[in-house]
């Protein structure tokens, strides 16, 4: 077994191991848990939750064990980086890893449980949701200090950003389902309108994020950023339609 708690909850440490020892009969379900499953239980009073990495084949509980960083301990250790840094996640608590002959077992990450008004999808699928352009320009913002700081946030997609409102329509970000994240000295122009390829199929979405990002990168004109954030989506959108036919097929051939 590998075990990491924050030192802010060091004293909680025996609580935490017992909770995720007894996770499969305790604890309330959060979401359908098609792929990881996560639940919520009471920490000395927080709620917390605990994500319960879906098991690796036999490739990966070897990758994981000798060769990389299994999820559980990537999300522990880019929250912290995250935190370092003054981008909004969730307060990482622990993680676990449980190990046998043939590599990884099974792997737990432990956080605070952040209870928000909206998620970025919230914008796509509702265009008249209160306040719309301005949330969605204060989370360009957000994502423009993110590359600026060097965190290329390979899940950017529009479930995995919280956004909490605040007072006087002042709207805070926090990034969740965080194991796939490149940290760099710098971002070039195609890595950062990469980043927003994933968040929305919207043409007027992107020209809303396009005309606020070119107010702070100042290296390129507003055209070619919405250029560039159009042409990485669609190339995503492509091969996003591409890859779901292929499964459908697949799923009839099956079936035949």
């Amino acid at each position: 077994m590998n075990f990491k708690v924050n030192p802010s909850f060091e004293n909680n440490t025996p609580a935490i191991l017992v909770t995720i020892k007894t996770f499969g009969s305790s604890g309330e379900l959060f979401g359908n848990g098609d792929r990881n499953k996560i639940k919520l239980f009471d920490l000395d009073g927080k709620k917390i939750n605990i994500k319960s990495f879906k098991i690796p084949n036999i490739v990966n509980k070897i990758a994981y064990r000798y060769f990389r960083k299994s999820k559980a301990r990537r999300s522990f250790e880019y929250a912290t980086i995250l935190l370092e840094k003054g981008i909004g996640t969730p307060e990482p608590i622990a993680f676990l890893e449980n190990f046998n002959l043939v590599g990884l077992k099974d792997s737990y990450y432990a956080s605070e449980h952040l209870v928000t008004e909206l998620t970025y999808r919230e914008l796509v699928e509702i265009p008249e949701y209160p306040d719309n352009d301005n949330i969605l320009r204060q989370f360009t913002k957000f994502t423009f200090d993110l590359h600026e700081k060097g965190v290329e946030f390979l899940d950017h997609s529009p479930g995995n950003t919280l956004i909490k409102k605040n007072e006087n329509n002042i709207y805070s970000f926090f990034l969740v389902d965080l194991n796939r994240m490149n940290f760099h000295d710098n971002m070039s122009f195609e890595q950062r309108m990469n980043n927003f390829s994933r968040l929305t199929p919207k043409k007027e979405m992107i020209a809303v994020m396009s005309n606020e990002y070119s107010k702070f990168y100042t290296d390129k004109s507003e055209a070619e950023i919405f250029e560039k954030m159009w042409q990485a989506t669609s190339t995503f959108q492509e091969e996003f339609a591409r890859k779901k036919r292929l499964k459908k097929k697949l799923k009839f051939w099956k079936k035949s």
